[in-house]
């Protein structure tokens, strides 16, 4: 599998329009405090007619499960993000459990998002410790991350995948098409030259 590259805190159908033809492989819906955030409901009008490869994910910031099991009432995502502590004890979906830069634990394997220390925030992680820990399962790198420093970013790191949500925003909350284009392309230029070296 090529590298896994998902768009954040989506909102509207034309964004979520741009990033199917952009070539993303997931989009991230955002049901914690966040100016990105959205409705359960709004989530499904924005996904309903979206291609099935491309991934559906719930994002949560520590929510309780039954915060997690509300919203999954009415969204059917293919993936639930959120910390790795609040996903102790859910079952029903496959998972993305959040580790972040610099907090303590590890992920045992599989696939597994790290981030800054506040998720939307644009916080960089330390790309050192990040290749760390990319070495222990299939790890989404997120924070920080935008078209000028993604190729950087998967070069260094060498990721399972990449994340963004403000890296590609005009304003907090309002997703730039151009940006979208350009991420997602960047990303798609360092993994060729991955494969190639």
């Amino acid at each position: 599998m090529g590298l896994f590259v998902k768009i954040c805190g989506v909102t509207d159908l034309e964004t979520a329009e741009t990033v199917v033809h952009a070539g993303a492989d997931a989009i991230g819906f955002v049901f914690a405090d966040s100016p990105r955030r959205v409705t359960p409901r709004q989530a499904v009008a924005i996904s309903g007619d979206l291609p099935p490869h491309l991934l559906r994910i719930a994002v949560f910031r520590d929510p309780s499960l039954r915060d997690i099991d509300a919203a999954l009432e009415v969204f059917t995502p293919d993936l639930v993000q959120a910390d790795h502590q609040a996903l102790i004890g859910f079952e029903g979906v496959d998972t993305l459990p959040v580790f972040r830069d610099g907090a303590v634990g590890a992920p045992d394997d599989g696939r597994f998002l790290y981030e800054g220390p506040v998720s939307g925030s644009g916080q960089p992680v330390h790309f050192g410790r990040a290749a760390d820990m990319a070495r222990l399962g299939q790890m989404v790198l997120a924070g920080g991350l935008h078209p000028h420093n993604v190729g950087n970013a998967i070069a260094t790191v060498r990721p399972h995948g990449v994340d963004v949500s403000s890296g590609v925003e005009s304003s907090p909350g309002t997703k730039d098409p151009a940006l979208i284009r350009s991420f997602v392309a960047a990303a798609r230029v360092a993994e060729e030259r991955l494969v190639n070296v």
